[in-house]
């Protein structure tokens, strides 16, 4: 069986998954076959493999800093809540039922042989698995029923090393706590400590970090300062929706900040050019002018409208497209730019239908079949934003079947012939089922000259280069940060 290390966090949005990344980065650039694991992911945000399943964003992008394709083994079990304590349980990249949230304790026996079965398949053909515990590893009142914690530790026989958060606070009395509630077996695997997102001189932090290591009697191996490295988070518990203004930008962008919304890294492509600047808004006060206003997707679509529509965001949206605002629907967003969304077997939630914004002549209607795919196709806008047909990839999630109602202008057409998505006379409104529309470089290019044209700019003076080429960059300066503050020496003798 491959070697392992496991990083298990103190408390929900530690850092675990970036320095999961950093891990999976180093051990790749050292010449090691590595993959990551994390047997169970609680998150809205997930993604489409080669061959069709479903998974969790985070080893998504583990997998990337690994150079290996995503594969649905690396997460299991993924739980994706779509309110009214319904959650929707994905096993090795397939729908397995939707139940009450509070029932998910009958399943727990199952699954956890499950991913037991598939680490121990998968997992021998790597050498170095690199695994990712899920939240507090400590909460006591969930160990009968832990299967991504220690569980999965003492499973796969993996070394532990537990990640703190010191930007939040206490974060001495929660490494001291959480290794006090653990069981003496489940300390003894504990190896190392870092301590994650540091701000400050480390100088002045070390007397700490030396009586810290004398209570807990266990190395910390390191501070990680908090970075400016443009890696994908998992959980809508991040800091991008805290508004943060990008004073070099032309172009601005609102996303709706739906309560349900999926697949927000959608938009981390736009994030990180310095034309852009990429608000997150819940309430129509905030909305403002924006170039463009995206609507993303959303795990309750038909709950999110209605929402908007109380909140009077829907009314400004329609206010703001009749003065010529581009309006971009994707998935969710784009079954919300039509006339109608039916939902009759409660799919979503317990609403059953709602109009829509009515921009698009189309009806969406929910069934039990979950569309999952990777496609190809061509986006074709000539006739209204003036480019030419640009290739375009991405993939699909979703249960709604769009059905055109009228002669629609086609906006994508996929390889198979069929439409995902379409754009209205005026050329003010576009929508898509493609998850990772913008991460396509030339349609990203050609969306921000008409956006710019739109102000009388006629050229783009930044670069736009391959995502992928982006996001290997982001992954190695990661993998830098890590060497420079852990003490990785220490980790490999951990690993042996």
């Amino acid at each position: 069986m491959s070697k392992s290390i496991m990083l298990l966090g103190t408390a929900s949005s530690v850092g675990k998954s970036t320095i999961a990344a950093a891990f999976c980065r180093y051990f790749k650039n050292k010449g090691l076959k590595v993959a990551p694991f994390k047997a169970l992911n609680i998150s809205l945000n997930s993604y489409v493999t080669k061959d069709g399943l479903e998974m969790g964003r985070a080893q998504v992008v583990q997998a990337e800093a690994c150079e290996i394709d995503p594969e649905a083994w690396m997460n299991p079990v993924l739980l994706k809540p779509s309110g009214n304590n319904k959650t929707q349980v994905i096993v090795n990249g397939r729908v397995k039922c939707n139940m009450d949230a509070y029932k998910y304790k009958d399943l727990n026996r199952e699954l956890k042989e499950v991913v037991k079965d598939i680490y121990y398949k998968e997992g021998k053909n790597f050498d170095l698995i690199v695994l990712e515990g899920s939240g507090s590893c400590a909460e006591i009142n969930l160990r009968d029923n832990d299967i991504a914690n220690m569980s999965m530790a003492e499973a796969s026989n993996s070394p532990v090393i537990l990640v703190a958060d010191i930007d939040r606070g206490g974060v001495f009395a929660s490494i001291v706590g959480t290794i006090m509630l653990l069981e003496e077996k489940e300390r003894s695997r504990v190896k190392g400590v870092i301590i994650n997102k540091f701000r400050g001189n480390i100088e002045s932090f070390k007397p700490a970090m030396k009586q810290l290591e004398d209570i807990i009697n266990i190395p910390v191996l390191g501070v990680m300062p908090y970075f400016d490295i443009h890696i994908e988070d998992e959980d809508s518990v991040t800091e991008r929706f805290n508004g943060s203004k990008n004073k070099e930008a032309i172009i601005d962008i609102a996303v709706i900040k739906l309560a349900s919304m999926s697949n927000f890294t959608d938009f981390n492509a736009l994030s990180r050019l310095k034309t852009i600047n990429l608000r997150y808004v819940e309430e129509v006060t905030e909305i403002g002018s924006p170039d463009l206003i995206i609507l993303p997707g959303s795990k309750n679509t038909i709950h999110d409208l209605k929402i908007i529509k109380e909140k009077g965001i829907f009314n400004k949206i329609i206010e703001l497209e009749q003065k010529g605002t581009l309006v971009f629907g994707i998935c969710g967003g784009y079954q919300m730019l039509g006339k109608f969304i039916e939902d009759p077997l409660f799919i979503e939630g317990e609403n059953k239908s709602e109009e829509g914004f009515k921009f698009l002549n189309t009806k969406t209607s929910f069934i039990k079949e979950k569309r999952t795919k990777q496609v190809k196709g061509i986006a074709s806008c000539n006739n209204i934003i003036n480019y030419n047909d640009i290739e375009v990839q991405g993939y699909e999630i979703h249960n709604g079947v769009t059905s055109i109602e009228g002669n629609e202008i086609p906006f994508i057409i996929l390889d198979t012939g069929e439409v995902a998505g379409l754009v209205n006379d005026k050329g003010t409104v576009l929508g898509t089922y493609l998850h990772g529309i913008f991460d396509n470089e030339e349609f990203l290019r050609e969306i921000l000259k008409y956006l710019l044209s739109k102000k009388n700019i006629n050229n783009i003076e930044e670069e736009i280069i391959s995502y992928k080429e982006y996001k290997l960059r982001e992954l190695d300066k990661l993998s830098n940060l890590l060497k420079e503050n852990i003490d990785m020496e220490k980790v490999e003798e951990i690993i042996k």
